[in-house]
């Protein structure tokens, strides 16, 4: 067995959070403006490729915003990269001008404490949470691998033995969904043959193309090919089964590995964001996050409708950083040393 690295100090990455925090609060050009509501195209930047949940649920949150009047449009970019560099990049190109969201996962989370981000992209400002995802292990419906008992047997003698599809980085949250419980069950971790990918759609298509053995992907970048019979999922990391297409797919608990993913999706906007342009964002996602066209489409995609405030989500943020920096150590993916990052001013 490897040794696992000695775990890092969190104060670094907590400091991250400090700024993020602090940032929405940063003079702007445009605080001051107690009234401010978008007066043109949003744009609405995706960390991940076409097709793939992130933008699907971007999507969605677009046309309802749109549609309740709450802005005069947007323009909703994928922006895929490790780390999701590319996006933020994006994102912090106009500080101070809250024309620009953008998709915030537990990814985001699992970046800062991998130290992966420039200073520079550290200075968002969380908006909401809007629910809860499930990160699934699914396979071929004509793969030899009946269990997940099949899995953690076989790969617990060969951690390599199976091509494990993700999206889009090592060490995001699709990554631990699978190696958390693995880890649980006995297998070395560190060891398993992971294959990123743009996003889930493509690592579906790769796994169901021969390509791939297996993939951990969160519930709707299945639901087409689970409804047409060509995969079958070993587990589901909720608390209980799920309804719909899912209803005969397994947690992990009921086979005996006592673990849940804490995986979520909200959506920041800009560093330096003024009082009230967060006010007005944070509202108009509260509207849509009401309306029963959108918790019709969150149970659509066995998701959990969640909505949390800017504080809620920062604190989620925080508590993922603390609970998955020693997963990361393990998996090899934290630096010999901590980068200095940027202190909150």
């Amino acid at each position: 067995m490897p040794t696992t690295p000695r775990p890092l100090s969190l104060r670094p990455a907590l400091a991250a959070l400090m700024a993020l925090a602090c940032s929405a609060w940063l003079p702007a050009q445009a605080q001051g403006d107690a009234d401010w509501k978008p007066r043109k195209s949003t744009e609405f930047i995706v960390p991940s490729g076409a097709g793939a949940a992130l933008d699907v649920a971007a999507r969605k949150l677009t046309e309802l915003l749109t549609r309740e009047k709450l802005a005069p449009g947007f323009i909703v970019s994928n922006k895929s990269s490790a780390h999701g560099i590319v996006a933020l990049e994006g994102l912090h190109r106009h500080p101070g001008d809250a024309h620009a969201l953008m998709t915030l996962s537990t990814s985001y989370g699992n970046s800062l404490a991998q130290n992966a981000l420039p200073d520079h992209l550290q200075k968002g400002t969380p908006l909401a949470t809007l629910f809860r995802e499930f990160v699934t292990v699914v396979v071929r419906a004509d793969s030899p691998l009946r269990s997940t008992q099949d899995l953690v047997t076989q790969l617990r003698q060969d951690p390599g033995k199976y091509s494990i599809g993700i999206a889009t980085t090592l060490g995001n949250h699709i990554h631990l969904g699978v190696a958390q419980p693995l880890k649980l069950a006995g297998v070395d971790i560190k060891g398993l043959r992971i294959v990123p990918y743009k996003s889930s759609a493509e690592s579906m298509t790769a796994l169901v193309g021969g390509h791939l053995d297996v993939v951990s992907a969160t519930t709707p970048n299945l639901l087409p090919y689970l409804q047409s019979g060509r995969v079958r999922v070993l587990a589901v990391a909720a608390e209980q089964r799920l309804g719909g297409a899912f209803a005969q797919a397994p947690t992990w608990k009921e086979q005996g590995i006592d673990y849940v993913s804490d995986s979520f999706q909200g959506v920041m906007t800009v560093p330096g964001a003024s009082a009230a342009q967060k006010a007005y964002w944070v509202a108009a996602l509260r509207r849509v996050a009401e309306t029963r066209e959108w918790n019709d489409f969150v149970a659509l995609n066995q998701w959990e409708p969640w909505f949390q405030g800017p504080q809620a989500t920062q604190q989620l943020l925080q508590a993922q950083l603390a609970t998955n920096q020693a997963l990361l150590g393990e998996l090899g993916l934290l630096p010999a040393a901590p980068r200095k990052i940027a202190k909150a001013p």
